[in-house]
């Protein structure tokens, strides 16, 4: 049987559930979702020469990381190529492209040092999201940037948060799609801190100053981020979600909060608290990624909590709302396969959820059906949920499962091994 014959099948079978698969097809192919630049290179960026620094780290050696702009480039046309949706590109702030001979700090960035990636946007039609680099630089001292004591510390990441919302500013002009810049710092303590409100006062007036840049709120879209450790700072870290959540909550008209699945306590998930924020925030932002048992940042499977997210998101139509991008790196496997496996699973678990009869279960719900709720929950776990993935990948004209890792294998040998 061919794919068109299979999806037949799969739909009809659907349809007796009340489930359009059609229609979750061409609503899918318009959600998009961030793909992130860190995943070709581990995480190096292109503004300096020292080590991955400041509460991160990336482990393994695989070869054939991406070292140029070019090959970056390069690296995500590839995994593109091989993705069904619609995608944006995520950058940071040290990925800055510089002309030869010159060189700027992180306070002095301006939109031009991003010019060749706006032009790889057009190229693939697609919008640009942005994060400052509040990490791997040597004005991070003692382990902070906007939450330092010292004055001129943090005056110089100010600095580059202004400079990022400046940039922000040129990429949504640009692209004309909104950029989402997601402020985080890995600021905190290894050991147990003397003075936990001090850090937290300092890291709000500086967050302040960043968004007195001037910005359009539906153009340019700051958000923050939180994170209970890292690696050096597992004791204390200043932008807890507590602090997230609550600076969101204050300054909503022109920031939200961004959560990220792999930023909480292990008992935690995410997909329990995307309703909750959704109940208050008219936006959210969300980054995608594995704990394994803390931020490991492994790359995005087609598990339990990563369907259980999507199901909050559609079920709660909140599909424009939620502003939903990658985050994971990966330097042990082929960095091809780790980018196109997490961003194919991601669409997977929002291609399940919208093939999820949600109406009729809040309705059963609601009349305290339970017991048939649970039989129907389980009953389309076994539903041919991958013949319509097929038909969604032939429609997007990429390989279906079982015929991509092909397109891997080659250009790991034709490329990234001569590297």
């Amino acid at each position: 049987m061919t794919i068109q014959q299979r999806y037949e099948d799969a739909k009809n079978m659907y349809a007796q559930i009340g489930v359009d698969t059609e229609q979750a097809i061409q609503i899918l192919k318009e959600v998009p979702v961030s793909l992130h630049c860190w995943q070709g290179d581990d995480v190096i960026g292109f503004d300096h020469d020292g080590p991955l620094t400041g509460g991160i780290q990336t482990t393994g050696n695989y070869p054939g990381r991406a070292r140029t702009p070019e090959e970056l480039m390069k690296d995500m046309e590839k995994v593109i190529s091989l993705c069904p949706g619609k995608v944006k590109l995520n950058l940071h702030a040290c990925y800055a492209i510089f002309k030869e001979g010159e060189k700027v700090d992180r306070d002095k960035l301006e939109p031009k040092h991003f010019e060749k990636w706006v032009e790889f946007a057009k190229l693939h039609n697609i919008g640009i999201d942005f994060n400052p680099t509040f990490f791997s630089h040597d004005k991070v001292k003692d382990g902070l940037t906007l939450s330092s004591p010292d004055q001129e510390t943090r005056e110089f990441w100010i600095e580059h948060g202004r400079a990022c919302v400046r940039i922000a500013n040129y990429f949504a002009k640009e692209t004309g799609i909104p950029c989402v810049m997601n402020i985080w710092t890995g600021d905190g303590f290894k050991d147990i801190p003397a003075d936990r409100m001090g850090p937290r006062q300092r890291y709000r007036e500086s967050i302040e100053k960043i968004l007195e840049e001037p910005y359009d709120f539906k153009m340019v879209k700051p958000c923050v981020e939180s994170k209970v450790f890292g690696i050096g700072v597992e004791s204390y870290t200043v932008g807890s979600a507590e602090f997230t959540l609550s600076f969101a909550a204050e300054h909503r008209e022109k920031c939200m909060p961004l959560m990220d699945n792999g930023h909480y306590h292990p008992t935690e998930v995410v997909s329990d608290k995307i309703p909750a924020l959704l109940c208050f925030y008219p936006e959210i932002a969300l980054h995608i990624t594995r704990p394994v048992r803390w931020d490991s940042d492994h790359v995005v499977l087609f598990d339990d909590e990563t369907r259980e997210m999507a199901k909050e998101i559609v079920r709660n139509d909140a599909l424009n709302r939620v502003h939903m991008a990658l985050d994971y790196f990966d330097a042990g496997i082929n960095r091809i396969s780790a980018w196109t496996v997490g961003f194919r699973n991601w669409q997977k678990a929002m291609l399940s959820a919208l093939c999820t009869p949600n109406k009729d279960w809040k309705k059963m719900q609601d009349e305290n059906r339970l017991t048939e709720l649970m039989v129907r929950q389980e009953e389309i776990k076994t539903y041919p949920f991958g013949d319509v993935w097929a038909e969604y990948c032939r429609q997007c004209n990429v390989p279906c499962d079982g015929e991509w890792f092909a397109e891997i294998e080659k250009y790991e040998k034709e490329v990234l091994c001569n590297r």
